[in-house]
């Protein structure tokens, strides 16, 4: 199925260079001239080198039809991490890699879509949000815009993200786990 190269997302996976390739991560530029274009780290399925490619919006790529099958994470098992299919609850092993630095974000009984391609699994994608506890945050200083300051904040699991000047210790708010950026401050 051809989409625009702009469309493509972290567990993503295409047919590019005559080979499978999962996007691990993505970002979005806006040069001063040119068009824009998405920025997409890719990991080659087979093998398991990485490349990173731009792809400009008026390209098409070709994007795999997989099996998206929703699984629940249930735990780590050394480099391995275990998740359950939510309707047969067959138990599978996926290595931490095919999950890379968002498998921090993993939490007990935590929904994702693993793709099936030719009864493996191939990627995993993590959801579009998830709550995190601040364990970790700078104080304000005095005289700071509040509208643009961000300080820095790291989280229960480790993982370090920018957060307004008003997130506290304690404070729950929302990450998007594929670029670990900060959303809103979680509701109670």
């Amino acid at each position: 199925m051809k989409v625009n190269g702009n469309t493509i997302k972290p567990g993503n996976v295409i047919e590019h260079k005559n080979g499978l390739w999962v996007a691990t991560k993505t970002s979005h530029v806006k040069p001063g001239k040119g068009g824009a274009f998405a920025q997409i780290e890719l990991r080659n399925l087979k093998d398991g080198t990485k490349l990173n490619e731009r792809f400009r919006s008026s390209e098409s790529i070709e994007k795999v039809i997989l099996e998206e099958i929703p699984h629940i994470f249930l735990y780590k098992e050394n480099e391995n991490l275990i998740f359950m299919d939510n309707n047969t609850f067959v138990q599978i092993s996926v290595n931490i890699n095919m999950i890379g630095d968002q498998s921090a974000f993993l939490q007990d009984g935590m929904e994702v879509i693993i793709n099936i391609y030719n009864d493996k699994p191939v990627s995993v994608i993590m959801p579009d949000s998830c709550i995190e506890e601040v364990m970790e945050a700078d104080a304000v200083i005095k005289g700071q815009t509040v509208s643009s300051s961000f300080k820095p904040a790291v989280l229960k699991n480790g993982i370090k993200v920018m957060v307004p000047g008003h997130i506290e210790v304690g404070t729950k708010i929302v990450v998007r786990p594929s670029d670990n950026t900060y959303i809103e401050k979680a509701k109670n």
